[in-house]
């Protein structure tokens, strides 16, 4: 086997402390041959459907990849700017602020760069960009605050499966989650304030998580967990009480029982219970995407309102908002202690050149 090397290395570079963000990923363009693409490198992950492969190979390229790339395609449509998708470009800017942010703190010399788990710009390719200028320690910020399995541990398959095929690791420190981390619950809690200073508030706030199989919450994923406890810390900071907000699940497709309650059977039911406003909000995505802007802030707003509700706001992402650039900087500085920028090993560098190294 043939190891990846570093192009431009040179033993003459000081190490750097590199910072990579990620997130699920995003098809290229909104159309069903880059549907097809994206979502067949998804759904074949076995950290996302945990399904025999025999079976599940049958099931996904003799139908799932021949009927839904066509219907995602034109929900991608709706949502698609000419900055690219809305995940794209918002993680974009995250990564942008938080090299900003971490410059101002004093980390001139750390890398911050940004990669999706599927689709564009890959983790390797990143990987291999973030080795190139130098970096030698690095610390890896899944963009997932709750942990599970299928989208953290996932990441973590990605970034060591690449791993195998380097000549030289560099030092790792991977963040699993931050579903319960202080600044990231004020983050929130000052958005949703936002929100209602600009709007009032409503008869019911609502926090919309991605749901996974029940199954896997069977046997031992914490997500259900991690998510009720986020919704509880951020209602705490917010003041409200147990009957002001309620926890659901959305995004589910197939026949099995996922997470409950579903984000849409509950807004359907709301108003014959005389919830008559909703404002939801989604702790678990970091960034607006199609699940947020389209399914939540367009389908799930139907459904309300066709079932007799009278008013349905969703409250927007963190984004790149200040205050949660700022949270995730003081998470990822936490991460960091201890690292500092490595200078050039001036003896090692002699040894090398009078072994024939290049400069």
């Amino acid at each position: 086997m043939t190891f990846k090397g570093s192009p431009k290395y040179t033993h003459q570079q000081t190490e750097k402390i590199g910072v990579l963000i990620t997130n699920l990923g995003t098809p290229d363009a909104p159309t069903p041959a880059a549907l097809r693409r994206y979502l067949k490198e998804f759904l074949w992950d076995p950290r996302v459907v945990e399904t025999p492969r025999p079976i599940w190979w049958l099931i996904l390229n003799l139908v799932i990849l021949n009927i839904r790339p066509s219907r995602s395609a034109k929900s991608y449509a709706t949502v698609f700017t000419d900055e690219g998708s809305p995940l794209l470009f918002h993680t974009r800017h995250q990564a942008d602020a938080l090299r900003a942010e971490l410059k101002t703190r004093g980390h001139e010399n750390v890398v911050v760069d940004f990669a999706m788990r599927y689709g564009n710009p890959s983790i390797p390719s990143v990987l291999q960009n973030m080795f190139d200028q130098g970096v030698g320690k690095l610390l890896v910020l899944p963009l997932y605050p709750q942990y599970s399995a299928s989208t953290t541990a996932s990441t973590f398959d990605a970034i060591s499966a690449d791993f195998t095929k380097r000549r030289w690791m560099p030092e790792l420190r991977f963040v699993n989650h931050y579903h319960d981390y202080a600044p990231f619950i004020k983050a929130s809690a000052i958005r949703i304030r936002d929100h209602w200073q600009a709007h009032g508030r409503a008869d019911k706030l609502m926090f919309s998580y991605h749901g996974i199989p029940k199954r896997y919450l069977l046997n031992g994923d914490p997500y259900h967990c991690e998510c009720y406890k986020t919704s509880r810390l951020i209602a705490e900071e917010l003041g409200l009480t147990s009957d002001e907000y309620i926890t659901t699940f959305q995004s589910r497709f197939g026949r099995e029982e996922w997470l409950k309650p579903y984000t849409d059977h509950t807004l359907k039911a709301f108003p014959a219970q005389g919830v008559k406003s909703v404002q939801v909000f989604c702790p678990g995505f970091s960034a607006d995407c199609l699940e947020t802007i389209e399914e939540i802030g367009e389908e799930n707003k139907e459904y309300f309102l066709h079932a007799g509700g009278e008013r349905y706001e969703y409250i927007s992402a963190l984004n790149d908002r200040p205050e949660h650039i700022s949270a995730l900087a003081d998470l990822l500085q936490s991460n960091m202690q201890g690292w500092q920028p490595a200078e050039v090993d001036t003896q090692r560098q002699a040894r090398a050149m009078a072994l024939g190294a290049e400069k």
